[in-house]
């Protein structure tokens, strides 16, 4: 199709390079893309439109909800721009979702009706990516994974149907779904059983010095807690964007009960370094952050380093955490609590890896020009390889980079043999390949669609 024809048949825009909106079209957050074409899509028909024709043209196909995606570097293919379908329904606790839409609008506008779901931290997080990823949220440990609450979804595929699926008409897709990131279609709606809250109670504790008596308290005290409670630990360089400078605890206790909340905390802010500085009930979209849009004039540096999903965060992993932290200076740990309803979710339930994970971590120093050089780099690339060998899977929505390898660190292999397996079924072709990729098995036998 011309580029006038795909302009004629859709109802939203096509922007091409030398248009003037160019440059913010193909803006992501982490940086600047630059693809063949973006399509802002208007409908779900349009969708469909923007799938057959970069099909049809060998292209491959991005979809953009929030825009939190590193696979925005990759030159070339359409870009499928759902931000205007971002309209949230809202029928007793059933909750419809566009995929465009960000989770700081979904939990404002269920907090009008005392409802919640467990999204991502930050308010600016897509929907979309989020949940087809898993999704590790505040409530993680009351609800587990925002796919967890999925029930249902509309979906354009990579021919062009659109498809309305839920566990009985479509059991095998919606197990790809959840977990199995967007190797399938374009979910243009997701449909999920949300929970009554009224507020959740929010914690802040500073910490200062050694992080290993508050991390070995940390890990204590979540290993007997109420599920109610999920907790992060975060430090971070003066230079990173995703939270305040320095070490902290921040907790979400879900529900109002400010009492219960600071019974279950108390251990941790008798550890040495630990000062509480806030403990109070608030609604729940208040406590998402923001984040700054990127700035194309200072681009994301490099990372050296990734995350893992643990079972047993025993000493030595919290020393060697640690380790991490001190030894480079510009450098990122952060730790959140699972279990809870996180872990009662069957293994092969879900494409998620991992639900006996007790802990997902992340370290990571920033790859920067004059402070990481060539002898840290190594050093910080064997000190995360010991500590990711410790894992018991990696979350892909966290997994800086797009090599294709990350996908086998995702998955064990019988559950990425069924998801290529369901990837033959929906998507032969490799359509929707700017993802975590899971390449089509054509010479096995498809599941039924």
């Amino acid at each position: 199709m011309t580029l006038d024809s795909l302009r004629a048949a859709l109802s939203g825009t096509v922007v091409a390079p030398g248009d003037p909106d160019w440059d913010s079209a193909r803006a992501f957050h982490s940086g600047t893309g630059e693809p063949d074409l973006v399509v802002r899509v208007a409908s779900v028909s349009d969708v469909a439109v923007a799938v057959t024709d970069a099909a049809a043209d060998g292209r491959a196909v991005l979809v953009r909800s929030g825009g939190h995606s590193g696979f925005g570097e990759i030159p070339g293919g359409t870009t499928i721009d759902l931000a205007e379908l971002d309209a949230i329904e809202v029928d007793d606790d059933l909750v419809r979702v566009g995929g465009g839409a960000t989770w700081g609008s979904v939990a404002r506008a269920l907090a009008e009706h005392g409802l919640a779901l467990s999204s991502g931290d930050t308010a600016s997080v897509g929907v979309g990516g989020l949940t087809l990823g898993g999704g590790i949220g505040w409530m993680v440990r009351a609800w587990g994974l925002a796919a967890d609450q999925l029930v249902g979804v509309q979906l354009v595929t990579a021919a062009g149907d659109i498809v309305e699926a839920d566990d009985e008409s479509h059991p095998e897709l919606m197990w790809g779904l959840r977990g199995g990131g967007g190797n399938f279609g374009v979910v243009t709606r997701f449909d999920f059983r949300a929970h009554r809250l009224a507020r959740v109670v929010h914690a802040a504790i500073a910490v200062t010095g050694d992080a290993r008596p508050v991390l070995r308290a940390l890990r204590d005290v979540l290993a007997e807690a109420p599920r109610e409670l999920t907790v992060t630990y975060m430090d971070v360089p003066p230079m990173d964007p995703s939270g305040p400078a320095g070490a902290g605890i921040t907790a979400c206790w879900a529900g109002d009960d400010e009492a219960a909340a600071r019974v279950a905390l108390a251990p941790l802010w008798h550890a040495d370094g630990a000062t509480l500085t806030e403990l109070r009930a608030v609604a729940y979209p208040d406590i998402l952050l923001e984040t700054p849009p990127a700035d194309p004039d200072q681009p994301m540096p490099g990372f050296v380093g990734g995350n893992a999903l643990v079972v047993d965060l025993d000493d030595d992993l919290i020393d060697a955490l640690a380790d991490f932290r001190e030894s480079h200076a510009a450098s990122v740990l952060f730790l959140r609590s699972l279990g809870g309803a996180f872990g009662e979710v069957a293994s092969d339930a879900t494409p998620f890896p991992s639900r006996d994970a007790t802990w997902f971590v992340m370290a990571g120093a920033f790859d920067i020009p004059g402070v990481l050089d060539d002898a840290a780099r190594v050093a910080a690339t064997a000190a995360w390889d010991a500590i990711e060998r410790r894992g018991d899977g990696v979350y892909g929505n966290f997994a800086v980079l797009v090599d294709p390898s990350v996908v086998a660190m995702m998955y064990p292999p019988a559950v990425l043999a069924r998801l290529s397996r369901l990837k033959a079924a929906w998507d032969p072709a490799n359509v929707f390949s700017r993802n975590h990729n899971v390449t089509p098995d054509t010479a096995d036998a498809a599941p039924e669609r």
